[in-house]
């Protein structure tokens, strides 16, 4: 028996250095997460998992009654401030009009210039409370804008087309601003990883075309390199032989072309496609 045993090494170490121009990766995606630039209790989810929505589609309403008493508090403080404007605009005007008649008077010699000194700060003075009035009203008018726009932000929308993933807050849930309450997955997210050996890196540029094809899938999908990772995944012993080169793998993705039937987690086969 110990005849066969050299033969059958040179047969396995053959096999082992026949190079296979298959790579195997997964289905990868970029999900788009739904949030409310709010914090607030979800009032309404109005999709499902694995709902087909298209661009500015209604995802889900939160519970507009805080945000609603902000934008009335602030037009109430906006309408306050229009009004001090308006009583800043008189007194002004009528320090003006005072100045104006006590120059005239003091240039005839029947008015003091202390009493024209006094109009003058009068002057100048309400025309300073004027200046300051709108300026508040400005910002006044700036904070119910921005109240009435996040009174809008309570309503969140797709996007872009997609299909709906998960869904990770239900009515009645309260959530933070920014926090997801929906995943979108659009088709142009999609995309697969797979790791290539280091001596394969030279035909993977990013721009490469390859053929990708799955379990179920009546033909390959064509797909970009998009992303090449600059260091390998897995660290070898300092001293590259060529057996050790074959476990130097680096990261490489690239994006689906068009709609495809790859799902993310599915694996994959990836060929160079040919030019």
């Amino acid at each position: 028996m110990k005849r066969f045993v050299l033969p059958l090494a040179l047969l396995l170490a053959a096999c082992g250095d026949r190079a296979s121009d298959t790579l195997h990766g997964y289905g990868e995606a970029d999900y788009i997460y739904i949030a409310s630039q709010e914090t607030g209790v979800v009032r309404e989810l109005l999709v499902r998992e694995g709902d087909q929505v298209e661009a500015g589609a209604p995802i889900f309403t939160l519970d507009p009654d805080r945000l609603a008493f902000n934008a009335q508090t602030a037009g109430a403080q906006a309408q306050a401030a229009s009004a001090g404007v308006r009583t800043a605009q008189a007194d002004a005007t009528l320090a003006e009009r005072n100045y104006a008649r006590g120059a005239e008077l003091f240039g005839r010699g029947f008015y003091p210039r202390a009493r024209l000194d006094a109009d003058r700060a009068a002057r100048d003075a309400a025309n300073a409370r004027l200046v300051q009035a709108r300026r508040e009203a400005g910002a006044a008018s700036a904070a119910t804008g921005l109240a009435r726009q996040r009174l809008g932000d309570a309503n969140g929308a797709a996007p872009t087309a997609g299909t709906i993933q998960q869904i990770y807050h239900r009515p009645g849930e309260v959530v933070a601003a920014g926090q997801p309450i929906a995943a979108l997955l659009s088709p142009s997210n999609m995309k697969v990883r797979f790791f290539a050996p280091e001596p394969m890196l030279a035909s993977l540029p990013v721009g490469t075309r390859i053929n990708v094809s799955c379990d179920g899938c009546t033909e390959a999908t064509t797909a970009t390199i998009s992303f090449v990772a600059s260091e390998p995944q897995f660290t070898p012993p300092v001293i590259y032989s060529l057996d050790q080169r074959e476990k130097l793998v680096f990261l490489v993705e690239a994006r689906i072309e068009g709609v495809s039937r790859i799902r993310p987690g599915m694996p994959v086969d990836i060929r160079i496609a040919e030019p």
